[in-house]
C-alpha cells in the first residue's frame, strides 16, 4: 500500500488540522488582546446601560435578586461617583473652561469626601430600570467579582475586572464559531477559517461592556451546535437531548429578547421530532425530546413566573417599558409607521446591521462611527445574503442537504430577530423617550442581535466563500484580509480618542 504520510511521518488530514488549531489559537490570542485594550481604554460607564448592569452585579454580588423595581444601591453609588465619566454623552464645550473636570481621585481627599457624600445620596435615589433582566449573566459576573476580590485586585481595577469577563467569552466563542463552521463545512478551508476571523476582528462595542449580550451569543451558539448534532444524529442521544435542552434554558436565562432564536429553535426540534416519527423511530425521538423539554422548561417557565410574580408580566419588561415611559398603541395605528415606506425600511436595516458590526457607543454625545459606515456595513451585508439564497434551495445549489438545513436555520435566526425588533418599533408609542423616540421611532440596537452572531457570520462567510467561488481560494483570503484589516484600522481610527482620556484603566492609580 501507497505510504501516504507527508515528509514529517503525518498524515496530511492530521497536518491541515493541526495547522488549523494554531490559526484558531492565534485568532482567539488576537481578540483576547484587543478586547482587554479596547476594554481597558474606554472609561466607566458607557451610553449603553453599563451603569445599570453594573448595579445589578452588584446587588448579585451581594446575594440579592432584586424584587421589585430598586435605586442604585450604595455600594454602586460609591463606585459610580469615583469612576464616572461623562464622556460619553457631553463634551468639553458644556463646561465653563471647555475642559472635562478632573478624576476625583486625582482630586485632595477632603474634596473627595465631600463629593462623595454628596453624590452617593443622589445617584441612589435613581432607580434601575434593568432589574427584571435575566439572571445568568449577572450571576456569572458575581462569582467574577468575588474572584476578583479573592486575587487582590484593588477597587479601581475590579470594574475593569467585570469587563475582562469578556475576554474569556470572546474566546469562548472564537472556538465556537470555528466549531460550528467545521461541522457545517468540514470540507471547506476558507469557511473554517473565515467564521472565527471575523469574529475575532469585528469591531462590536459590546465587547468592550458590561452587558449580557455576549454571553447570549456564546449561549445560543452552544445551542446552534447541539440542533446540527441533533439534526444529523440518526440514533437517540440522551445526552445531547440534556445539552441541548440546557443550552435552550441558558440562551433564555441571559436574555429574554432571545425568544425570536428560541421560537426558531422549537420549530426546529418539532420538524425533527416529526421526521423520526415518519421514519419509524418514534421511541428514541420521544425519550429525547422528553429529556430535552425537561432540561429546558423548569427554568424557563421557572423564570417567567418570577417576572409575574414580581414585576408583573412574564418577560420582565414592564420596569424597562414603564422607566421609559413606552405604551402599546392601538392596532389600527401600528400602520401609520415610518417602517413602512422605503426610507423607513433604509433607516431600520441600516440602523440594525451598521450597529451589529460597530455597536452603539457615543463620544462626546456623538456614535462612534465613520461617516457611512453604517450604509457600507448594510450594502455589504445585504450583498453577501443575496449570494447566500440560492443554497436554501436544493435546484439552485449544490451544498449538501446538512448544510442547507444549517444555513437555512442561521438565516432564519437572522431574520426572525429583525422581525420582532421590527414588529417591536411599530407596536410602542414611545411618548417621551428619548431613544427610541416618536420622532425616530425604531429600534436600532445591533447588539440584541449578538444571539444570532455565530449564525449570522456563518452566512457571511459563506456569502464570501460563493462571491470568489470563481477566482480560488487566494482571492477569497486576500477578501477576507483585506475586510479584516479595514474593519481594524476603522476601529483604531474611531477609538483612538478615547486612549488619552484620565478616566480609563491606564490611568488609573
Amino acid at each position: 500500500m501507497q505510504n501516504e504520510s507527508g515528509a514529517d511521518g503525518k498524515s496530511p488530514a492530521v497536518s491541515s488540522k493541526s495547522f488549523e488549531k494554531k490559526v484558531i489559537l492565534l485568532l482567539s490570542l488576537f481578540a483576547a488582546i484587543r478586547v482587554f485594550i479596547f476594554s481597558a481604554a474606554f472609561p466607566f460607564f458607557n451610553n449603553v446601560d453599563e451603569l445599570m448592569h453594573f448595579d445589578l452585579i452588584m446587588k448579585y454580588s451581594d446575594g440579592h435578586v432584586p424584587r421589585k423595581v430598586e435605586t442604585i444601591s450604595a455600594d454602586s453609588a460609591g463606585y459610580i461617583t469615583l469612576f464616572y465619566s461623562s464622556a460619553y454623552i457631553r463634551s468639553p464645550a458644556d463646561f465653563p473652561d471647555g475642559k472635562f473636570p478632573p478624576p476625583l481621585w486625582t482630586m485632595p481627599k477632603e474634596e473627595i469626601g465631600r463629593i462623595l457624600s454628596a453624590n452617593i445620596t443622589a445617584w441612589q435615589t435613581q432607580k434601575n430600570y434593568e432589574v427584571a433582566q435575566a439572571p445568568l449573566h449577572y450571576v456569572l459576573e458575581a462569582v467574577w467579582w468575588h474572584l476578583g476580590r479573592c486575587l487582590g485586585v484593588p477597587d479601581g481595577r475590579l470594574l475593569y475586572w467585570l469587563r475582562f469577563f469578556n475576554v474569556v467569552l470572546l474566546i469562548a466563542l472564537v472556538w465556537l464559531a470555528y466549531a460550528t463552521a467545521r461541522i457545517v463545512f468540514p470540507e471547506n478551508l476558507f469557511i473554517r477559517l473565515a467564521v472565527p476571523a471575523l469574529l475575532a476582528f469585528m469591531p462590536q462595542s459590546s465587547f468592550y461592556s458590561l452587558g449580557n449580550d455576549v454571553l447570549s451569543a456564546v449561549c445560543f451558539g452552544i445551542t446552534f451546535i447541539c440542533l446540527l448534532k441533533w439534526l444529523s444524529s440518526e440514533k437517540s442521544s440522551p445526552q445531547l437531548s440534556a445539552a441541548s435542552g440546557l443550552a435552550v434554558a441558558a440562551t433564555f436565562l441571559t436574555k429574554i429578547t432571545n425568544l425570536p432564536l428560541l421560537a426558531i429553535t422549537a420549530v426546529v426540534v418539532l420538524f425533527k421530532v416529526l421526521q423520526s416519527i415518519r421514519n419509524g423511530k418514534a421511541g428514541g425521538v420521544m425519550l429525547d425530546l422528553a429529556i430535552f423539554l425537561g432540561c429546558a422548561l423548569p427554568f424557563i417557565f421557572g423564570w417567567m413566573i418570577w417576572c409575574k410574580l414580581n414585576f408583573g408580566d412574564l418577560t420582565g419588561s414592564k420596569p424597562n417599558s414603564d422607566y421609559f415611559g413606552w405604551t402599546v398603541k392601538p392596532f389600527s395605528e401600528w400602520w401609520h409607521h415610518p417602517i413602512f415606506s422605503p426610507a423607513g425600511v433604509w433607516t431600520y436595516l441600516s440602523g440594525q446591521v451598521g450597529t451589529l458590526w460597530q455597536g452603539e457607543f457615543y463620544w462626546w454625545n456623538k456614535p462612534m462611527s465613520l461617516p457611512g459606515s453604517e450604509a457600507v456595513y448594510t450594502i455589504l451585508t445585504a450583498a453577501l445574503l443575496v449570494v447566500v439564497l440560492p443554497a436554501l434551495w436544493p435546484q439552485f445549489s449544490r451544498v449538501t442537504p446538512p448544510q442547507r438545513r444549517a444555513l437555512q436555520i442561521s438565516m432564519l435566526c437572522f431574520a426572525a430577530l429583525l422581525v420582532f425588533f421590527a414588529l417591536l418599533s411599530v407596536v410602542y408609542d414611545f411618548n417621551n423617550s428619548y431613544n427610541p423616540s416618536r420622532q425616530h421611532p425604531y429600534f436600532r440596537e445591533g447588539r440584541l442581535l449578538l444571539g444570532a452572531l455565530i449564525p449570522f457570520l456563518l452566512l457571511i462567510a459563506y456569502g464570501l466563500d460563493r462571491a470568489f467561488s470563481r477566482f480560488g481560494n487566494v482571492a477569497k483570503f486576500s477578501a477576507l484580509a483585506v475586510m479584516i484589516s479595514l474593519m481594524l484600522a476603522c476601529e483604531i481610527v474611531t477609538d483612538w480618542p478615547v486612549f488619552p482620556n484620565p478616566y480609563n484603566w491606564y490611568h488609573l492609580p
